[in-house]
């Protein structure tokens, strides 16, 4: 796992200064504490700053062919790296590392872009190829590693986070309201924007090429299918080969050179992935939770019966709510992205007692709820469409009382009283037709938070409403009508929550943050295929969720565990922000002054919710997420553009490798 960052010139050679290279990986330093390196040509420049996980002392990069036309800096892990070294070796190539980054570089060097179809993994690659004076840059199949880019005086800029790219003298941060919109209707930029003014992510399952003077378009080179598999099979045949993925899946993700852990809820996701973890780990494992001090958001009791069941060797980071707000401004910091949970916070506090652990690597669940049913959104969606085949009735919505009982506020409301339970989850309850059906009412619901939008951004957009048909960055792939209505509720989670949010905000850049390594065994894309090509009642029959993986559990979980109910992972919001007394910096970005300067948000809004939130009254769900929002984005807009955090560390690298092409080294 690394950091990378690089420079290519579009229009003529101009020798890339050492030090532009080497501060843009200061700024990802944490990323890979291990070593540093570069490599320099007349035309490019490319640079990596390394955490060491497989081959410690031999796998530095940037690392090159046998003749030094092809040279690589990868951020990630190729999990079959092994298998594909011997069919490599046999077509005569020859290696000088242990490392899987060598590997991929003889896979291109054999295969060009094909060889992406190979990798099993989770990946952001760039290759230098010197004789065709090309850059090859590549994602994985649904996001988990970052790559992002710009164009700017002629030159290509790219790295794992944005922070290496604004570290170069040639861009300057300017946040992009239209993005700032996407945020505040799907919780996340959609890819392949950012936050910032003209800073693009690489999509998932993406590459793209940069040759003879400009960068080509992306490429997808995979994409979801969730059409069914025919004829369908009995359940136990189902239940055989998930077991068969998932166990291979665990398999190969513990390979590395240093001790892996796992993270444990105490839900059902992550206790199957410890549990299959166990079986096949070297030495006893060791497992990570988080435990809060509000009893609404903690499960450390049914952690400790997991820990105990496993017989792990347990550590457990108890999160207050001063803890989540002390911890948010670095939090933002690596996110680069304003947020609408405070979920990311408590994450990189775990990862933060797995580093102070001496641990790289940790397993975890994340994925299970997106491809074998397990959110209340999709419950939601089948009800609202029962209901909406008859929907006078007043027996169909009482099933929704069932739904959210985590969201404790909003919960009391719906509970108190039928009439707001129903006339809220009758919104747009006709729709059906509509393709976005599954998540019309979160999105919307959402939207609502532009109100406290200044008139300047109003009158900038005027043309915008609050329905998300308006935005065309949302494209549906062919074939989507034609999938079962579940499916598509579960693409639009994957391509608007799972990559954009959870594999990103609160997956990636908090575990990296710390120098720590997550790996998805339900995200080994032949676990994802084939939950993908699930009939929905295997997935979820009725209103049960995750059905299969229930029944997986009862071979490896106590009944406790695999019974529970689906408890989605949240962190406290106003509370940790104002009680019992909000942070200086909460004080200063809250402020009128502030708020006005910065210009997205109307003062008097923003001043109107702080002091509620102060008061101890509580806030609503979406009073909380505005909140968070209009915190986050101010923090954004204090870190990055008014630069009020120095960019780089200034932390020296372990190690340091220099590879210089370069005539001279008078630049």
């Amino acid at each position: 796992m690394c950091g990378i960052a690089g420079i290519v010139n579009l229009s003529e050679p101009d020798p890339i200064p050492r030090e532009t290279l080497l501060y843009m990986l200061e700024t990802i330093r944490h990323r890979g504490p291990d070593g540093t390196g570069i490599y320099r040509s007349p035309w490019a420049g490319l640079g990596s700053t390394r955490l060491s996980i497989i081959d410690l002392t031999g796998g530095d990069q940037p690392i090159g062919n046998e003749d030094g036309t092809l040279w690589i800096v990868f951020n990630g892990e190729i999990f079959n790296f092994l298998e594909l070294r011997v069919n490599l070796e046999r077509l005569g190539h020859r290696f000088s590392t242990h490392c899987d980054t060598e590997v991929v570089l003889h896979l291109y060097e054999e295969y060009g872009p094909e060889c992406l179809q190979l990798l099993n993994g989770q990946f952001a690659i760039a290759i230098w190829d010197e004789k065709r004076r090309a850059l090859f840059l590549a994602r994985d199949r649904v996001g988990v590693r970052p790559i992002y880019y710009t164009v700017q005086n002629n030159k290509f800029l790219f790295g794992s986070e944005i922070k290496s790219i604004l570290a170069h003298p040639a861009v300057a941060a300017e946040i992009d309201s239209q993005v700032l919109r996407e945020i505040f209707t799907f919780w996340s930029p959609l890819s392949p924007h950012t936050v910032f003014h003209g800073i693009q992510e690489l999509p998932p399952a993406h590459y793209l090429i940069v040759q003879a003077g400009q960068a080509g378009p992306p490429q997808c080179f995979w994409s979801l299918d969730f059409t069914v598999e025919e004829p369908q099979r009995p359940p136990e045949s189902y239940l055989e080969e998930l077991e068969s993925l998932l166990i291979d899946a665990a398999r190969i993700r513990l390979r590395a050179d240093v001790p892996v852990g796992a993270y444990l809820s105490g839900g059902l996701d992550s206790s199957i992935t410890a549990a299959v973890v166990q079986r096949h780990a070297s030495n006893k494992l060791a497992t990570f939770s988080i435990s809060f001090s509000d009893p609404n958001f903690d499960e450390s009791t049914f952690q400790n019966q997991m820990a105990h069941f496993l017989g792990t060797d347990h550590h457990e980071m108890h999160c207050d709510y001063s803890d989540i707000g002390r911890a948010f401004p670095d939090v933002i910091w690596h996110t680069e992205t304003p947020v609408l949970r405070a979920s990311p916070a408590p994450m990189f506090l775990l990862s933060q007692l797995v580093r102070a652990c001496n641990f790289k690597v940790v397993l975890t669940g994340e994925g299970a709820d997106e491809f074998l049913a397990g959110y209340d959104i999709f419950k939601e969606m089948k009800i609202r469409r029962f209901w909406a085949a008859n929907p006078e009735s007043d027996i169909r919505p009482r099933l929704l009382a069932e739904l959210y009982p985590d969201i404790t506020a909003f919960g009391a409301r719906l509970n108190a009283s039928g009439a707001f339970l129903a006339a809220f989850f009758k919104k747009d309850l006709a729709q059906t037709d509509s393709p976005y059906y599954s998540h019309l009412i979160r999105w919307k619901n959402s939207a609502r938070i532009w109100r406290l939008l200044s008139e300047k951004q109003r009158q900038d957009h005027s043309g915008i409403t609050n329905s998300p048909e308006t935005f065309d960055e949302l494209p549906l792939p062919a074939g989507f009508e034609n999938w079962p209505k579940l499916s598509q509720a579960q693409y639009l989670e994957v391509v608007t929550f799972l990559s954009p949010y959870l594999l990103s905000s609160q997956g990636d850049r908090m575990s990296m943050a710390n120098s720590v390594e997550g790996r998805y065994p339900f995200l080994d894309h032949r676990v994802i295929e084939f939950c993908s090509r699930l009939p929905p009642k295997v997935k979820m029959p009725v209103l049960v969720e995750k059905w299969l993986l229930k029944q997986l559990g009862k071979k490896y979980l106590p009944e406790v565990v695999w019974k529970r109910r689906k408890r989605p992972y949240r962190a406290p919001i106003h509370r940790s922000f104002f009680m019992p007394e909000p942070p200086e910096y909460v004080q200063e970005l809250l402020s009128e002054p502030a708020v006005r300067q910065c210009g997205f948000f109307k003062p008097e809004a923003v001043t109107r919710l702080a002091r509620k939130a102060a008061s101890g009254s509580g806030l609503s769900e979406m009073e909380d997420m505005a909140l968070i929002g209009v915190l986050s984005t101010q923090l954004v807009y204090s870190l990055f553009v008014q630069k009020s955090r120095p960019m780089a560390a200034g932390r020296a690298a372990a190690r340091v490798k220099i590879v210089d092409r370069l005539l001279s080294d008078k630049d």
